[in-house]
């Protein structure tokens, strides 16, 4: 049996489709007309609660969700809480991907435990090297008009297929899979205008997006989805348009979409899954609370320096800085023609003898496949790169760390500290073309100086190669027997407890800017194994910037954590919430968060404030004795929380919770705000 998406497309959406088709719209009818916004259509067709108002609190209806392995095992747990025979929502995927290494029992464990979850509850199994979640997904499930919430922030990849695809912690996937629509603040529209197209193969998608991330940093996309539209867009091919929204997370925004047109449809129809296609516009100028304007042809290759995907400057800019590792593929840009072009360039000849090693990772099975058949695999092999498994690998610190002190060139989306596996890594972001240049070069280099290439033509996609191993949910006759395999790093989710009314204890830690997940709860093989178990991951919290943080936060029985802007940005992975809440961490005092740890801090009964005044955050001290007051009467409505600090200082905190989110802190977490207010199943 094929994995598939369900056809059914809502009537409003199907009448979107007509009037593109026939060019009869209301909307389009007045001459320079254009349809509204197709985010905002596809939002309103989803809609269970709430007022597409940007900022205030919405529900909507889900179609598909995903988790994968560091993220499914606790999730898939929580859904178990639920106490539900079967997955509520239409399609629900489970991927193994992220902690595929199997040096001890941990990983094989949980591996075996999600498989047979995913067969008594009724989701479908990717099995260990089929390929990367958001790749996968794309090309066995994704479809036009749909909405999929992932416990993965590159969930939105899937906008590349018309759909509202986001990111989110596990226990939100786990509700929505138990049949609870997704809440979450109503994000603006941006309008992207793409114009003409782009000078390939030397300026790429990957360009397009670090444009982006030049112009707006990574906070300038919070509460955003970012659509696509303009003569440009039509240039852009399936993957291509993947690329961009893909690493749209790594601008703090909610999601990207895309049209569903002539690409879409040629794209689901060597999937096999032609049936999926319905024509989906994107709006137009006007349309939009903002927009952008991005000239393809004006575009030049871009580079993100360490060690922030936000960091962006022209390749000539740092052009010759020399390089141990360059790796291509993975998270991002692992597609067919993202490989090939570099196997074209590196074609009858060597890596740089300055390199200590060059990587590629295909992102699924199916791109395996198409590289080894058209030779690009050999390019690549022969070249001197060392070709790794469809997995994420190195981008989540699996593996190939770069030498201590040195550079290294990845196409990867993220390039946080120590993200790598090496405490002191340089890590740069860049296009697959300018990855090329600088494996033969050994510094980094600007591709447009190489030699015209002739790229391999692609073969055709064997979806069956990828499908075969995405293993069907048994049947609920056969899954009344299946006994669940736990092994002893799995361990059940700790219990969430009620919000006390006063809370007096010491600040943890002072922390900068842009704290990322990858600094709550480290990547890398080591760490990410105890992804089952929130006791013990919680001894790595902070390891990168604070060793002795677990121990303090022991002996001094909980704290507080401050922080500045941005805090929590990166990975959707609630372990960045749930291990400090296991340490007695009971609010995050910051300037400002990141959309999915702000909303898992929230999930997990840690209370997100706000400094009132941002300048209060220089007062803070480590092991000051910080005493909030009247938390519960955030409940009935209250915005500010006086804060005496040691000595009788007082400062003001507030916060940006909306009404359903007060409710949830104040009961100390989402599952016990569940179980007080929701009835259990039948």
């Amino acid at each position: 049996m094929a994995p598939r998406a369900k056809a059914g497309t809502s009537s409003a959406l199907r009448r979107r489709g007509s009037a593109i088709r026939n060019n009869a719209s209301a909307q389009t009818a007045s001459a320079g007309g254009s349809l509204a916004s197709l985010a905002r259509t596809i939002l309103e067709e989803h809609l269970a609660r709430g007022e597409l108002t940007p900022g205030t609190e919405i529900a909507l209806r889900v179609d598909q969700t995903l988790a994968q392995d560091a993220t499914g095992t606790m999730a898939m747990m929580q859904f178990e809480g639920f106490g539900h025979d079967r997955i509520q929502v239409e399609t629900a995927v489970v991927y193994v991907d992220h902690n595929i290494l199997q040096i001890d029992f941990k990983n094989p464990d949980d591996h075996r435990f999600l498989q047979a979850m995913s067969a008594k509850y009724g989701a479908w199994f990717s099995r260990p090297g089929n390929g990367i979640c958001h790749y996968v997904h794309c090309e066995r499930f994704a479809a036009p008009g749909k909405t999929l919430v992932g416990a993965d922030s590159h969930t939105t990849q899937s906008g590349s297929c018309a759909m509202i695809a986001i990111g989110a912690g596990g226990l939100d996937v786990a509700v929505c899979m138990a049949g609870h629509p997704f809440e979450l603040p109503c994000p603006q529209i941006v309008g992207v205008h793409l114009e003409n197209e782009l000078n390939r193969p030397w300026i790429q998608a990957k360009d397009v997006i670090l444009e982006l991330l030049r112009r707006r940093g990574v906070r300038g996309g919070r509460g955003s989805i970012f659509e696509f539209f303009g003569p440009g867009v039509a240039t852009l091919s399936y993957t291509e348009r993947g690329t961009i929204a893909n690493m749209i997370a790594e601008l703090g925004a909610t999601g990207a979409v895309f049209p569903s047109d002539e690409q879409t449809r040629l794209w689901l129809e060597e999937q096999g899954r032609g049936d999926n296609f319905i024509e989906l516009e994107t709006g137009g100028q006007g349309d939009f609370e903002e927009e952008e304007e991005i000239d393809l042809a004006a575009l030049v290759p871009l580079v993100a320096r360490p060690s922030s995907p936000g960091n962006v400057v022209p390749v000539e800019e740092i052009a010759g800085t020399e390089l141990a590792q360059v790796c291509i593929g993975s998270s991002v840009n692992s597609s067919y023609e993202d490989l090939a072009v570099c196997g074209a360039a590196l074609r009858g000849q060597r890596i740089s003898d300055r390199l200590v090693s060059a990587t590629a990772t295909p992102g699924s099975r199916q791109i395996l496949d198409q590289i080894t058949r058209s030779g690009t695999y050999v390019d690549l092999l022969t070249a001197g790169v060392r070709m790794l498994e469809p997995a994420c690998g190195p981008c989540v610190g699996m593996g190939q760390a770069p030498p201590s002190g040195s550079a290294s060139l990845r196409t990867f989306n993220r390039n946080f500290p120590g993200r790598s596996g090496t405490a002191d890594d340089q890590v740069y972001l860049c296009s697959p073309a300018v990855a090329a240049a600088s494996m033969l070069s050994g510094a980094i280099s600007d591709p447009r100086e190489l030699s015209p290439v002739e790229l391999p033509e692609r073969p055709p996609a064997r979806s069956e190669v990828v499908q075969k191993h995405i293993l069907a949910p048994a049947s609920e006759e056969e899954a009344a027997g299946i006994e669940i395999p736990r092994g002893p790093n799995i361990k059940p989710p700790p219990e969430q407890r009620e919000l006390p009314d006063d809370l007096e204890l010491r600040v943890l830690i002072v922390a900068p800017d842009d704290i990322s997940t990858g600094d709550l709860s480290p990547d890398g093989a080591t760490v990410m194994a105890y992804r089952s178990n929130v006791p013990a991951i919680a001894e790595f919290t902070f390891q990168h910037r604070d060793k002795e943080f677990p121990r303090r936060a022991r002996e001094w029985g909980g704290g507080f954590i401050v922080a500045g802007h941005n805090y929590g940005q990166g990975s959707s992975r609630e372990h960045a919430a749930l291990a400090p809440a296991q340490l007695g961490v009971r609010a995050v005092i910051a300037k400002s968060f990141a959309r999915i740890h702000r909303r898992n801090l929230i999930a997990q009964g840690v209370v997100p404030l706000l400094f009132k005044n941002e300048v209060d955050h220089d007062r803070a001290e480590l092991g000051q004795s910080w005493r909030i007051s009247g938390l519960q009467s955030i409940g009935q409505g209250a915005d500010e929380l006086e804060t005496e600090i040691d000595g009788g200082e007082t400062i003001t905190l507030t916060h940006d919770l909306l009404p359903r989110e007060r409710e949830i802190v104040v009961a100390g977490g989402l599952i016990r705000y569940l179980r007080e207010h929701q009835p259990a199943p039948a």
